[in-house]
């Protein structure tokens, strides 16, 4: 199926690994145009870079206020549009360590935090990117999310927290915007085999120590059984890359105010 993303122009965040890096990948496979953000270059998002001419890097961080307008500004100084944009930066801020296990391991700065990456990130690359789509007489955003913003749990509170005002914030601009013909939709993934979970001391070690098991029996189908995913695994970042990309496309021209579950059966209400 031909995605209609040809010479499109993509701003994506957090792109330098996992769900960022697989959803960057993707696009320009489709033929999108795409200005990478993240505070660093990973090898594999260098080796983007080279196949041609179609990848932008711009090394910031997402919780200076400043830095998702100047993301913005750089796509549209780059490729001279704006058409797609995936708030996909998340998870653990900067110098944090999840999962935490209870309400009371966070305290307000955690809060803060959180929600800077999570949450408000997302909302300043939103202000930035709407009046350039608006210009090109619509768009598409994507944010993501996570399962725990419709399952709330003792795990990741905070988290949890931003995560669900995301899924708001999305649903009021799908509706403000809507009749401008910018489309927002939100994708739910639940655990996905990144570094979030395979890097030294990531959320495979924590959970490993508090369950008394290794990284190794989590990550070949102990998480999935214990968080009773109906898949009997984790989910990849190419799964969750492909449902952007659709909905990224022209061919999901009436899909708005969505949240879609990519979470490997995890959420069982209907």
């Amino acid at each position: 199926m031909d995605l209609q993303l040809t010479d499109r122009v993509a701003v994506v965040t957090g792109a330098s690994k996992g769900i960022g890096l697989a959803i960057t990948r993707t696009l320009l496979e489709e033929g999108a145009k795409v200005v990478a953000a993240s505070r660093k270059v990973t090898p594999e998002l260098a080796e983007l870079a080279r196949d041609g001419d179609a990848l932008e890097h711009v090394s910031v961080d997402l919780t200076d206020p400043d830095a998702p307008a100047a993301v913005v500004a750089r796509a549209i100084d780059r490729f001279a549009c704006l058409d797609i944009l995936v708030n996909n930066a998340g998870g653990p801020p900067p110098g944090a360590t999840l999962p935490r296990f209870s309400f009371f391991d966070a305290d307000d700065a955690d809060w803060r935090a959180m929600f800077e990456f999570n949450l408000f990130s997302a909302v300043r690359a939103c202000r930035a990117a709407i009046p350039a789509m608006l210009e090109r007489g619509g768009g598409s955003i994507v944010n993501i999310s996570t399962g725990h913003a419709r399952q709330a749990s003792a795990i990741n509170v905070d988290y949890g927290a931003a995560k669900a005002a995301m899924n708001n914030f999305g649903k009021a601009l799908a509706e403000e915007f809507g009749p401008q013909g910018i489309r927002v939709n939100t994708v739910s993934p639940g655990p996905v085999l990144t570094p979030w979970w395979t890097d030294q001391g990531g959320a495979a070690d924590v959970l490993a120590a508090k369950l008394g098991t290794t990284r190794e029996e989590l990550l070949e189908g102990g998480a999935a059984q214990l968080m009773n995913l109906a898949t009997g695994r984790l989910a990849t970042p190419d799964e969750i890359a492909t449902v952007v990309a659709l909905l990224a496309s022209p061919r999901s021209a009436s899909t708005t105010g969505a949240d879609f579950a990519v979470d490997s059966g995890w959420l069982k209400a209907v």
